[in-house]
């Protein structure tokens, strides 16, 4: 099977894993820099290149595309999908997840719980937006963050009114949230691969910090998730459509609260702290659903995760 991974660094832990794996496991694989494709879009005469060269015969491609890049990267991607190529996380689904707030719409539609949230556009509605989410502490987010990145805790209704006038003053889209106490700093990140939780990790944020994210300083450990959590996981993955997703949740006092879904989940931390071999079940997962059957697939003994 021949495999494109699109990912702007070659040298990222994520990259070089799954094209690590796919190699032993007897695949062609080719890491593309999203913003060097460049396409051509005509009724019956859909192409892509690539530094010069026709990208042709590919059976399936893994997106790996990063915050800054998800305008372009995911057009580059939709042009894949035209030409018949195989994605577990389609375009629209990566463009769903990336966008905190719709993806939260979409999650609350299939009645699938989490914070509280609030938004609203006009500086003379702020102080209602804030009476609808109720008492600080609040949790304001820039609605495409990552890694924890424009994420502020106000502790006093003040404060929110100050982060809110501030992140309008930068024209930031974000959204407002209530703060879990009970969580401690703590939350689930559960790995999906097609339609089952194949890893998951607690992760514990470091002293003085809410955001339990490991770029934060956050520490990780494997977790033992409860059906419900791991039934909650696969359902937030398959209603943005993601085959392919890492699902942030908190334990609360009403049950499991779904944080965030993200598209293109590291592999580095799962990992190390689940020891499965997450990038093996990825590419199990193309080689199922690309049509490939095992017995096109070389045996070779697999790296340990």
């Amino acid at each position: 099977m021949k495999i494109a991974i699109l990912s702007r660094n070659t040298r990222l832990y994520s990259t070089q894993r799954l094209v690590d794996v796919a190699r032993e496991r007897g695949h062609v694989v080719r890491v593309l820099d999203p913003l060097r494709c460049y396409v051509r879009i005509a009724p019956g005469n859909m192409s892509i290149r690539y530094k010069g060269k026709a990208i042709k015969g590919i059976d399936a491609v893994i997106p790996r595309i990063g915050v800054t890049s998800t305008f372009y990267g995911t057009a580059v991607l939709r042009q894949l999908e035209m030409m018949g190529v195989y994605t577990p996380n389609s375009s629209d689904a990566v463009l769903r997840a990336r966008d905190k707030l719709r993806s939260l719409q979409i999650l609350a539609a299939q009645g699938l719980d989490m914070p509280a949230t609030v938004f609203g556009d006009n500086p003379d509605d702020t102080a209602d937006v804030l009476a609808m989410l109720g008492e600080p502490p609040h949790v304001i987010k820039l609605n495409e963050g990552s890694q924890g990145t424009g994420v502020v805790l106000a502790e006093k209704r003040s404060a929110s009114q100050s982060v809110i006038e501030a992140f309008r003053g930068l024209y930031a889209n974000f959204l407002v949230q209530e703060f879990i106490a009970e969580a401690k700093g703590t939350d689930l990140r559960c790995f999906v691969v097609g339609k089952k939780v194949v890893a998951a990790m607690e992760r514990e944020a470091s002293p003085g910090e809410f955001r339990a994210n490991i770029h934060r300083g956050a520490t990780a450990k494997a977790a033992t998730l409860s059906a419900e959590e791991r039934r909650i996981a696969v359902r937030a993955a398959a209603a943005l459509g993601l085959g392919v997703a890492g699902v942030d949740m908190l334990r609360s006092k009403r049950g499991p609260l779904i944080l965030e879904v993200n598209a293109s989940p590291g592999l580095e931390g799962i990992e190390a702290a689940s020891g499965v071999d997450v990038a093996g079940a990825i590419i199990k997962l193309l080689e199922g659903e690309a049509g490939i059957g095992q017995a096109l697939v070389k045996r070779k003994p697999q790296r340990a995760a």
